[in-house]
Protein backbone atom coordinates (compact mmCIF):
# COMPACT_ATOMS: atom_id res chain seq x y z
CA UNK A 1 0.00 0.00 0.00
CA UNK A 2 1.45 3.34 -0.76
CA UNK A 3 2.63 5.30 2.20
CA UNK A 4 0.61 8.66 1.34
CA UNK A 5 -2.71 6.54 1.59
CA UNK A 6 -1.83 5.33 4.64
CA UNK A 7 -0.72 8.85 6.39
CA UNK A 8 -3.95 10.92 4.50
CA UNK A 9 -1.57 13.54 2.94
CA UNK A 10 0.70 14.13 -0.20
CA UNK A 11 0.12 14.17 -3.64
CA UNK A 12 -1.00 11.47 -5.68
CA UNK A 13 1.90 8.92 -7.19
CA UNK A 14 1.65 10.59 -11.07
CA UNK A 15 2.21 14.24 -9.96
CA UNK A 16 5.64 15.40 -10.84
CA UNK A 17 6.31 18.04 -7.73
CA UNK A 18 5.94 17.08 -4.30
CA UNK A 19 4.18 19.13 -1.48
CA UNK A 20 6.27 20.69 1.42
CA UNK A 21 7.39 17.78 3.43
CA UNK A 22 6.78 14.43 0.62
CA UNK A 23 9.11 12.25 -2.01
CA UNK A 24 8.53 13.15 -5.53
CA UNK A 25 5.73 10.21 -5.31
CA UNK A 26 3.45 11.67 -2.32
CA UNK A 27 5.63 9.68 0.48
CA UNK A 28 5.73 11.66 3.92
CA UNK A 29 7.77 9.04 5.65
CA UNK A 30 10.19 6.73 4.96
CA UNK A 31 10.22 4.24 7.86
CA UNK A 32 10.94 5.99 10.90
CA UNK A 33 12.26 9.39 8.98
CA UNK A 34 9.47 11.80 8.20
CA UNK A 35 10.27 13.71 5.34
CA UNK A 36 11.11 17.43 5.70
CA UNK A 37 11.79 18.61 2.00
CA UNK A 38 13.99 17.79 -1.18
CA UNK A 39 17.84 18.37 -1.38
CA UNK A 40 18.37 17.41 -4.59
CA UNK A 41 18.28 14.75 -7.41
CA UNK A 42 21.36 11.94 -7.68
CA UNK A 43 22.79 9.88 -10.26
CA UNK A 44 20.64 6.76 -8.42
CA UNK A 45 17.44 8.63 -7.08
CA UNK A 46 16.63 11.38 -4.73
CA UNK A 47 17.48 12.98 -1.73
CA UNK A 48 15.67 14.25 0.77
CA UNK A 49 15.74 16.59 4.44
CA UNK A 50 14.11 13.93 6.58
CA UNK A 51 13.96 13.74 10.91
CA UNK A 52 14.23 10.63 12.83
CA UNK A 53 10.89 10.69 14.89
CA UNK A 54 12.64 8.41 17.38
CA UNK A 55 16.26 10.13 17.83
CA UNK A 56 14.79 13.50 16.81
CA UNK A 57 18.16 14.24 14.92
CA UNK A 58 17.92 15.45 11.06
CA UNK A 59 18.88 13.27 8.00
CA UNK A 60 19.50 12.99 4.15
CA UNK A 61 17.39 10.15 3.15
CA UNK A 62 18.76 9.06 -0.12
CA UNK A 63 16.31 6.94 -2.14
CA UNK A 64 16.56 4.49 -4.95
CA UNK A 65 14.27 5.91 -8.14
CA UNK A 66 12.00 3.38 -8.94
CA UNK A 67 12.89 3.18 -12.60
CA UNK A 68 15.66 1.49 -11.37
CA UNK A 69 14.12 -0.36 -8.01
CA UNK A 70 13.49 -3.27 -10.62
CA UNK A 71 16.73 -3.72 -11.59
CA UNK A 72 18.94 -6.68 -9.29
CA UNK A 73 22.46 -5.33 -10.06
CA UNK A 74 21.94 -1.29 -9.44
CA UNK A 75 19.69 -2.53 -5.87
CA UNK A 76 23.25 -4.55 -5.16
CA UNK A 77 25.04 -1.57 -6.25
CA UNK A 78 22.82 1.11 -3.87
CA UNK A 79 23.54 -1.63 -0.86
CA UNK A 80 27.10 -1.90 -1.41
CA UNK A 81 27.36 1.99 -1.38
CA UNK A 82 25.30 1.82 1.74
CA UNK A 83 27.62 -1.02 3.12
CA UNK A 84 31.03 0.92 2.15
CA UNK A 85 29.92 4.77 3.63
CA UNK A 86 28.92 2.49 7.17
CA UNK A 87 32.56 1.53 7.15
CA UNK A 88 33.52 4.79 7.40
CA UNK A 89 33.87 5.56 10.78
CA UNK A 90 35.50 8.97 11.45
CA UNK A 91 35.01 12.58 11.79
CA UNK A 92 35.78 14.22 8.87
CA UNK A 93 33.49 11.59 6.46
CA UNK A 94 29.87 11.67 6.33
CA UNK A 95 28.39 8.81 8.62
CA UNK A 96 25.77 6.27 7.81
CA UNK A 97 22.91 5.83 9.69
CA UNK A 98 20.71 2.97 8.62
CA UNK A 99 19.83 1.23 5.59
CA UNK A 100 16.09 -0.32 4.46
CA UNK A 101 13.23 -0.70 1.95
CA UNK A 102 9.97 0.40 2.88
CA UNK A 103 6.89 -0.44 0.66
CA UNK A 104 9.18 -0.79 -2.23
CA UNK A 105 11.40 1.92 -1.64
CA UNK A 106 14.89 1.75 -1.18
CA UNK A 107 16.85 4.00 1.24
CA UNK A 108 19.76 4.95 2.96
CA UNK A 109 19.22 7.17 5.79
CA UNK A 110 22.98 9.43 5.94
CA UNK A 111 24.29 12.08 8.62
CA UNK A 112 23.09 15.38 7.12
CA UNK A 113 25.46 18.47 6.83
CA UNK A 114 24.31 22.00 7.75
CA UNK A 115 26.33 23.59 4.74
CA UNK A 116 27.53 23.54 1.67
CA UNK A 117 30.09 21.67 -0.90
CA UNK A 118 33.95 22.79 -0.89
CA UNK A 119 32.75 23.57 -4.97
CA UNK A 120 30.29 26.29 -3.61
CA UNK A 121 32.66 27.97 -1.27
CA UNK A 122 35.11 27.98 -4.64
CA UNK A 123 32.47 29.26 -6.54
CA UNK A 124 32.32 32.18 -4.59
CA UNK A 125 36.31 32.94 -3.34
CA UNK A 126 37.85 32.10 -6.47
CA UNK A 127 40.62 29.86 -4.59
CA UNK A 128 41.79 29.75 -1.04
CA UNK A 129 44.82 30.89 0.73
CA UNK A 130 47.35 28.46 1.51
CA UNK A 131 46.52 28.16 5.16
CA UNK A 132 42.99 27.17 4.75
CA UNK A 133 43.81 24.85 1.36
CA UNK A 134 45.48 22.94 3.17
CA UNK A 135 43.25 22.27 6.53
CA UNK A 136 40.82 20.67 3.97
CA UNK A 137 43.45 18.57 1.91
CA UNK A 138 44.38 17.23 5.48
CA UNK A 139 40.95 16.85 6.78
CA UNK A 140 40.11 14.62 3.95
CA UNK A 141 43.50 12.34 3.92
CA UNK A 142 42.86 11.77 7.50
CA UNK A 143 39.28 10.43 6.31
CA UNK A 144 40.92 8.66 3.33
CA UNK A 145 43.70 7.02 4.95
CA UNK A 146 40.78 5.23 7.42
CA UNK A 147 39.44 4.34 4.21
CA UNK A 148 42.14 3.02 2.77
CA UNK A 149 42.76 1.22 5.87
CA UNK A 150 39.56 -1.09 5.71
CA UNK A 151 40.48 -1.87 1.89
CA UNK A 152 38.48 0.70 0.36
CA UNK A 153 38.88 3.44 -2.39
CA UNK A 154 36.76 6.48 -3.05
CA UNK A 155 37.06 6.97 -6.33
CA UNK A 156 35.41 10.12 -6.98
CA UNK A 157 37.31 13.12 -4.63
CA UNK A 158 36.34 16.57 -5.90
CA UNK A 159 35.39 19.65 -4.03
CA UNK A 160 31.77 18.72 -5.02
CA UNK A 161 31.97 15.51 -2.92
CA UNK A 162 34.31 17.97 -0.16
CA UNK A 163 31.38 18.99 2.49
CA UNK A 164 31.84 21.94 4.78
CA UNK A 165 29.70 22.44 7.71
CA UNK A 166 28.33 25.91 9.24
CA UNK A 167 30.55 25.82 11.70
CA UNK A 168 33.33 24.63 9.63
CA UNK A 169 34.20 20.89 10.05
CA UNK A 170 35.42 18.82 6.94
CA UNK A 171 33.23 15.94 5.54
CA UNK A 172 33.97 13.43 3.10
CA UNK A 173 30.87 12.56 1.07
CA UNK A 174 29.92 10.46 -1.39
CA UNK A 175 31.51 7.22 -1.27
CA UNK A 176 29.01 6.02 -3.64
CA UNK A 177 32.03 4.71 -6.05
CA UNK A 178 33.18 3.46 -3.11
CA UNK A 179 34.89 -0.49 -3.75
CA UNK A 180 36.17 -2.57 -1.72
CA UNK A 181 39.97 -3.92 -3.32
CA UNK A 182 39.02 -7.36 -2.42
CA UNK A 183 35.69 -7.61 -3.23
CA UNK A 184 34.01 -9.79 -5.92
CA UNK A 185 35.11 -7.60 -9.32
CA UNK A 186 31.85 -8.77 -10.69
CA UNK A 187 29.88 -5.95 -8.64
CA UNK A 188 31.66 -3.41 -10.48
CA UNK A 189 31.00 -3.58 -14.16
CA UNK A 190 33.32 -1.95 -16.77
CA UNK A 191 32.84 1.58 -16.91
CA UNK A 192 31.00 1.96 -14.33
CA UNK A 193 31.96 4.23 -11.32
CA UNK A 194 34.80 6.01 -13.26
CA UNK A 195 34.56 9.18 -11.21
CA UNK A 196 35.02 12.78 -12.55
CA UNK A 197 37.69 12.92 -15.77
CA UNK A 198 39.13 16.51 -14.41
CA UNK A 199 40.25 14.50 -11.01
CA UNK A 200 40.80 11.22 -11.82
CA UNK A 201 43.65 9.62 -11.71
CA UNK A 202 45.19 8.14 -15.62
CA UNK A 203 44.85 4.55 -14.06
CA UNK A 204 41.70 4.81 -13.31
CA UNK A 205 40.62 5.97 -16.31
CA UNK A 206 42.12 3.18 -18.21
CA UNK A 207 40.70 0.15 -16.14
CA UNK A 208 38.42 1.35 -13.03
CA UNK A 209 38.42 -1.94 -11.67
CA UNK A 210 41.81 -2.53 -10.55
CA UNK A 211 42.97 0.36 -8.67
CA UNK A 212 43.99 1.53 -4.76
CA UNK A 213 44.54 4.52 -2.25
CA UNK A 214 46.91 5.75 -4.53
CA UNK A 215 43.75 6.70 -7.07
CA UNK A 216 42.43 8.79 -4.28
CA UNK A 217 45.58 10.59 -3.82
CA UNK A 218 45.86 11.78 -7.18
CA UNK A 219 42.35 12.88 -7.26
CA UNK A 220 43.35 14.98 -3.76
CA UNK A 221 46.29 16.59 -5.16
CA UNK A 222 43.97 17.65 -8.02
CA UNK A 223 41.98 19.54 -5.52
CA UNK A 224 44.45 20.68 -3.59
CA UNK A 225 46.23 22.56 -6.42
CA UNK A 226 42.38 23.75 -7.20
CA UNK A 227 42.11 25.19 -4.04
CA UNK A 228 45.36 27.31 -4.46
CA UNK A 229 44.99 28.45 -7.64
CA UNK A 230 41.30 28.27 -9.00
CA UNK A 231 42.01 26.62 -11.95
CA UNK A 232 42.84 22.63 -12.95
CA UNK A 233 46.64 21.38 -14.29
CA UNK A 234 44.38 19.18 -17.00
CA UNK A 235 41.85 20.85 -19.12
CA UNK A 236 40.89 19.48 -22.96
CA UNK A 237 37.55 19.95 -24.98
CA UNK A 238 36.20 16.63 -24.29
CA UNK A 239 36.98 13.68 -21.44
CA UNK A 240 39.21 12.09 -23.73
CA UNK A 241 41.25 14.91 -24.68
CA UNK A 242 41.58 15.93 -20.76
CA UNK A 243 42.52 12.03 -20.34
CA UNK A 244 45.38 12.43 -23.02
CA UNK A 245 46.76 15.41 -21.49
CA UNK A 246 47.29 13.98 -18.05
CA UNK A 247 49.36 10.89 -19.34
CA UNK A 248 51.34 13.44 -21.17
CA UNK A 249 51.58 14.72 -16.95
CA UNK A 250 52.63 18.35 -17.97
CA UNK A 251 50.84 20.91 -16.16
CA UNK A 252 51.91 24.59 -15.22
CA UNK A 253 53.08 24.62 -11.83
CA UNK A 254 50.71 26.06 -8.87
CA UNK A 255 53.50 28.26 -8.19
CA UNK A 256 53.42 29.91 -11.65
CA UNK A 257 49.45 30.93 -10.58
CA UNK A 258 49.32 31.32 -7.19
CA UNK A 259 52.91 32.89 -5.93
CA UNK A 260 51.98 32.79 -2.62
CA UNK A 261 52.23 28.76 -2.92
CA UNK A 262 56.25 27.73 -1.50
CA UNK A 263 58.18 25.52 -3.65
CA UNK A 264 58.57 22.79 -1.09
CA UNK A 265 54.47 22.88 -1.55
CA UNK A 266 54.31 23.06 -5.08
CA UNK A 267 56.67 19.47 -4.97
CA UNK A 268 54.48 17.65 -2.93
CA UNK A 269 51.68 18.90 -5.62
CA UNK A 270 54.16 17.12 -8.26
CA UNK A 271 54.59 14.00 -5.87
CA UNK A 272 50.64 13.80 -5.34
CA UNK A 273 49.83 14.05 -9.04
CA UNK A 274 52.47 11.76 -10.83
CA UNK A 275 51.47 9.86 -13.61
CA UNK A 276 53.56 7.59 -12.39
CA UNK A 277 52.34 5.27 -9.59
CA UNK A 278 55.71 4.38 -8.24
CA UNK A 279 56.80 7.80 -8.27
CA UNK A 280 52.84 9.09 -6.54
CA UNK A 281 53.02 9.60 -3.03
CA UNK A 282 52.74 5.52 -2.01
CA UNK A 283 49.61 6.36 1.28
CA UNK A 284 48.21 9.05 2.99
CA UNK A 285 50.12 8.22 5.55
CA UNK A 286 53.14 9.98 3.43
CA UNK A 287 51.04 12.64 2.64
CA UNK A 288 49.99 13.59 5.77
CA UNK A 289 53.49 13.57 7.02
CA UNK A 290 54.61 15.67 3.95
CA UNK A 291 51.44 18.46 4.11
CA UNK A 292 51.81 18.90 7.69
CA UNK A 293 55.66 19.25 8.02
CA UNK A 294 55.32 22.78 6.39
CA UNK A 295 53.54 24.03 8.88
CA UNK A 296 51.36 25.91 7.02
CA UNK A 297 47.95 24.87 8.14
CA UNK A 298 45.49 27.12 9.83
CA UNK A 299 43.60 25.56 12.63
CA UNK A 300 40.22 26.94 11.35
CA UNK A 301 39.21 28.33 8.17
CA UNK A 302 39.08 31.91 8.02
CA UNK A 303 36.02 31.91 5.50
CA UNK A 304 33.92 30.31 7.44
CA UNK A 305 32.00 33.05 9.66
CA UNK A 306 31.11 31.17 13.41
CA UNK A 307 31.69 32.37 16.70
CA UNK A 308 32.53 28.82 17.36
CA UNK A 309 34.05 27.45 14.56
CA UNK A 310 36.00 24.10 14.37
CA UNK A 311 39.54 24.46 15.20
CA UNK A 312 41.39 21.29 13.96
CA UNK A 313 44.79 20.40 12.63
CA UNK A 314 47.09 17.37 11.50
CA UNK A 315 49.36 15.58 14.01
CA UNK A 316 52.81 17.02 13.54
CA UNK A 317 52.15 20.35 12.46
CA UNK A 318 52.88 23.05 14.84
CA UNK A 319 49.52 23.26 16.53
CA UNK A 320 48.53 19.69 16.24
CA UNK A 321 50.96 17.47 17.59
CA UNK A 322 48.84 16.20 20.68
CA UNK A 323 47.22 14.01 18.58
CA UNK A 324 45.26 13.94 14.47
CA UNK A 325 42.40 16.68 15.34
CA UNK A 326 41.88 18.59 18.11
CA UNK A 327 39.37 21.22 19.05
CA UNK A 328 39.97 24.06 20.96
CA UNK A 329 38.85 24.11 24.61
CA UNK A 330 39.34 26.54 27.22
CA UNK A 331 42.53 26.14 29.77
CA UNK A 332 42.04 24.91 32.96
CA UNK A 333 38.16 23.70 32.41
CA UNK A 334 38.42 20.47 34.80
CA UNK A 335 39.63 22.79 37.61
CA UNK A 336 37.47 26.22 37.34
CA UNK A 337 41.32 27.91 38.06
CA UNK A 338 43.33 29.20 35.73
CA UNK A 339 47.17 29.18 36.68
CA UNK A 340 48.83 32.11 37.09
CA UNK A 341 51.99 32.88 34.64
CA UNK A 342 54.13 31.81 37.71
CA UNK A 343 52.86 28.28 38.04
CA UNK A 344 53.23 28.15 34.51
CA UNK A 345 56.83 29.44 34.19
CA UNK A 346 57.62 26.31 36.81
CA UNK A 347 55.69 24.03 35.40
CA UNK A 348 57.94 24.07 32.49
CA UNK A 349 61.90 22.86 32.53
CA UNK A 350 64.26 25.63 31.72
CA UNK A 351 66.31 25.04 28.51
CA UNK A 352 69.62 24.81 30.90
CA UNK A 353 68.11 22.04 32.68
CA UNK A 354 66.60 20.44 29.85
CA UNK A 355 70.24 20.59 27.80
CA UNK A 356 71.97 19.20 31.00
CA UNK A 357 69.92 16.55 31.50
CA UNK A 358 68.82 15.34 27.47
CA UNK A 359 70.86 12.37 26.63
CA UNK A 360 74.14 13.42 23.91
CA UNK A 361 73.74 11.16 20.77
CA UNK A 362 76.93 9.95 18.70
CA UNK A 363 76.55 11.04 15.38
CA UNK A 364 78.66 10.82 12.09
CA UNK A 365 78.49 13.26 9.53
CA UNK A 366 81.12 14.86 7.01
CA UNK A 367 81.73 18.83 7.50
CA UNK A 368 81.40 21.75 4.92
CA UNK A 369 85.16 20.50 3.77
CA UNK A 370 84.24 16.98 3.56
CA UNK A 371 85.77 15.99 6.49
CA UNK A 372 84.44 13.52 8.48
CA UNK A 373 83.17 13.70 12.04
CA UNK A 374 82.18 12.04 14.74
CA UNK A 375 80.44 14.66 17.66
CA UNK A 376 78.28 13.82 20.77
CA UNK A 377 74.71 15.59 20.23
CA UNK A 378 71.69 16.50 22.13
CA UNK A 379 68.32 15.39 20.08
CA UNK A 380 67.80 19.08 19.87
CA UNK A 381 71.08 19.60 18.58
CA UNK A 382 71.02 17.34 15.55
CA UNK A 383 67.53 18.61 14.49
CA UNK A 384 68.74 22.28 14.23
CA UNK A 385 71.83 21.08 12.60
CA UNK A 386 69.09 19.14 10.14
CA UNK A 387 67.08 22.39 9.76
CA UNK A 388 70.10 24.47 9.48
CA UNK A 389 72.13 22.29 6.57
CA UNK A 390 75.21 21.88 8.97
CA UNK A 391 74.38 18.36 9.09
CA UNK A 392 72.76 16.26 5.73
CA UNK A 393 70.44 13.37 5.18
CA UNK A 394 73.44 10.98 4.91
CA UNK A 395 74.37 11.26 8.70
CA UNK A 396 74.18 8.49 10.95
CA UNK A 397 74.19 8.00 14.57
CA UNK A 398 73.42 5.85 17.68
CA UNK A 399 72.32 6.33 21.24
CA UNK A 400 74.87 4.51 22.74
CA UNK A 401 78.94 3.36 22.02
CA UNK A 402 77.32 -0.10 21.64
CA UNK A 403 75.08 0.54 19.33
CA UNK A 404 75.62 0.39 15.48
CA UNK A 405 75.48 3.28 13.39
CA UNK A 406 72.45 3.79 11.44
CA UNK A 407 71.42 6.40 8.94
CA UNK A 408 69.49 9.16 10.78
CA UNK A 409 66.01 8.88 9.52
CA UNK A 410 65.91 5.99 10.98
CA UNK A 411 65.17 7.12 14.27
CA UNK A 412 61.47 8.73 14.72
CA UNK A 413 63.38 11.77 16.77
CA UNK A 414 64.88 13.06 13.90
CA UNK A 415 62.71 11.64 10.50
CA UNK A 416 60.47 14.77 10.20
CA UNK A 417 63.44 16.80 10.12
CA UNK A 418 65.47 14.57 7.49
CA UNK A 419 62.03 14.66 5.63
CA UNK A 420 62.23 18.60 5.56
CA UNK A 421 66.03 18.20 4.98
CA UNK A 422 65.60 16.01 1.31
CA UNK A 423 62.71 18.38 -0.08
CA UNK A 424 64.49 21.45 0.75
CA UNK A 425 67.50 19.71 -1.45
CA UNK A 426 65.32 18.69 -4.06
CA UNK A 427 63.83 21.90 -4.04
CA UNK A 428 67.51 23.54 -4.23
CA UNK A 429 68.53 20.64 -7.03
CA UNK A 430 65.47 21.49 -8.91
CA UNK A 431 65.94 25.65 -8.65
CA UNK A 432 69.69 24.78 -9.69
CA UNK A 433 68.65 22.93 -12.31
CA UNK A 434 66.02 25.42 -13.49
CA UNK A 435 68.95 28.40 -13.16
CA UNK A 436 71.48 25.94 -15.17
CA UNK A 437 68.70 25.41 -17.95
CA UNK A 438 67.98 29.19 -17.88
CA UNK A 439 71.59 29.57 -18.21
CA UNK A 440 71.79 27.48 -21.35
CA UNK A 441 69.27 29.10 -23.26
CA UNK A 442 70.73 32.52 -22.48
CA UNK A 443 74.11 31.59 -24.02
CA UNK A 444 72.02 29.70 -26.75
CA UNK A 445 70.01 32.91 -27.80
CA UNK A 446 73.67 34.75 -27.16
CA UNK A 447 75.12 32.32 -29.75
CA UNK A 448 72.34 32.85 -31.87
CA UNK A 449 72.87 36.65 -31.93
CA UNK A 450 76.07 36.73 -32.73
CA UNK A 451 75.44 34.21 -34.86
CA UNK A 452 72.79 35.86 -37.05
CA UNK A 453 74.41 39.32 -36.87
CA UNK A 454 77.36 38.21 -38.65
CA UNK A 455 75.51 36.55 -41.54
CA UNK A 456 73.99 39.87 -41.76
CA UNK A 457 77.16 41.50 -41.52
CA UNK A 458 78.37 39.01 -44.22
CA UNK A 459 75.21 39.44 -46.37
CA UNK A 460 75.26 42.83 -46.14
CA UNK A 461 79.09 42.69 -47.02
CA UNK A 462 78.58 40.53 -50.03
CA UNK A 463 75.69 42.57 -51.68
CA UNK A 464 77.50 45.86 -51.45
CA UNK A 465 81.05 44.69 -52.60
CA UNK A 466 78.83 43.17 -55.52
CA UNK A 467 76.91 45.94 -55.90
CA UNK A 468 80.49 48.07 -56.05
CA UNK A 469 81.95 46.32 -58.53
CA UNK A 470 79.01 46.35 -60.98
CA UNK A 471 79.32 49.58 -60.75
CA UNK A 472 83.35 49.82 -61.37
CA UNK A 473 82.04 47.72 -64.39
CA UNK A 474 79.78 49.93 -65.59
CA UNK A 475 81.48 53.40 -64.68
CA UNK A 476 84.94 52.47 -65.77
CA UNK A 477 83.31 50.96 -69.30
CA UNK A 478 81.68 54.32 -69.68
CA UNK A 479 84.52 56.73 -68.40
CA UNK A 480 87.25 54.18 -70.92
CA UNK A 481 85.29 54.84 -74.19
CA UNK A 482 85.40 58.31 -73.05
CA UNK A 483 89.04 58.91 -72.35
CA UNK A 484 89.80 56.54 -75.42
CA UNK A 485 87.08 58.19 -77.95
CA UNK A 486 89.65 59.14 -80.63
CA UNK A 487 91.02 55.92 -80.72
CA UNK A 488 87.92 53.92 -81.06
CA UNK A 489 86.53 55.88 -83.59
CA UNK A 490 89.92 55.92 -86.03
CA UNK A 491 89.94 52.30 -85.45
CA UNK A 492 86.07 51.85 -86.33
CA UNK A 493 86.62 54.24 -89.25
CA UNK A 494 89.49 52.40 -90.76
CA UNK A 495 87.87 49.22 -90.42
CA UNK A 496 84.85 50.19 -92.61
CA UNK A 497 86.99 51.79 -95.06
CA UNK A 498 89.23 48.35 -95.30
CA UNK A 499 85.75 46.82 -95.84
CA UNK A 500 85.03 49.04 -98.53
CA UNK A 501 87.88 48.43 -100.35
CA UNK A 502 87.63 44.92 -100.38
CA UNK A 503 84.08 44.95 -102.09
CA UNK A 504 82.45 46.21 -104.65
CA UNK A 505 80.45 49.48 -103.52
CA UNK A 506 77.68 48.17 -106.30
CA UNK A 507 78.01 43.97 -107.18
CA UNK A 508 80.16 42.66 -103.82
CA UNK A 509 82.21 41.34 -106.09
CA UNK A 510 86.35 42.06 -106.94
CA UNK A 511 87.00 44.06 -109.13
CA UNK A 512 88.92 43.44 -112.31
CA UNK A 513 92.99 43.11 -112.49
CA UNK A 514 93.96 46.45 -114.61
CA UNK A 515 97.14 45.52 -117.62
CA UNK A 516 100.54 47.37 -116.73
CA UNK A 517 101.28 50.52 -118.91
CA UNK A 518 103.81 50.14 -121.21
CA UNK A 519 106.66 53.28 -121.42
CA UNK A 520 106.74 55.38 -124.21
CA UNK A 521 110.35 54.75 -125.47
CA UNK A 522 110.00 51.21 -124.94
CA UNK A 523 109.29 49.90 -128.88
CA UNK A 524 107.62 46.87 -129.20
CA UNK A 525 109.20 43.99 -131.11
Amino acid sequence: MDQAAATGGGKKSGDTAPVTGATDSGVTQIGKYKIVKKLGQGGMGEVYLGEDTKLGRKAAIKVLSKALAGKGDLIDRFYREARSMAKMNHDNAVSVYDVDQVDGLHYVAMEFVDGKSMQGWMDKLGKLPVGDALHVTLRCAEALQIAHSQSMVHRDIKPDNVMMTTKGKVKVADFGLAKATDEDMSMTQSGTGLGTPYYMAPEQARNAKHVDGRTDIYALGITLYYFLTGKLPFTGNSALEVIMNKEKGQFVAARRITPEVPEKLDLIIDKMIAKDLNSRCKDCAEVIKLLSSLGLESPSLSFIDAPDKVVQTAAGSPAGRAGPSMVQTPRAATTGVPKTSAEDASSKPSPASSAASAPAWIVQYRTAQGKETIAKLSVQQIQAGLKSGSLDAKAKCKKSAADQFLPIAHFPEFARQVESRLIKEKADKKAGDMKSIYADIDRQYSRRGWTRWLKNFASGTYGLITLIAWLTIIFGGIGGAFLYRKEIWDKFANSVNSAQTTTSPTTGQTPPVQPTPVSSTEAPK
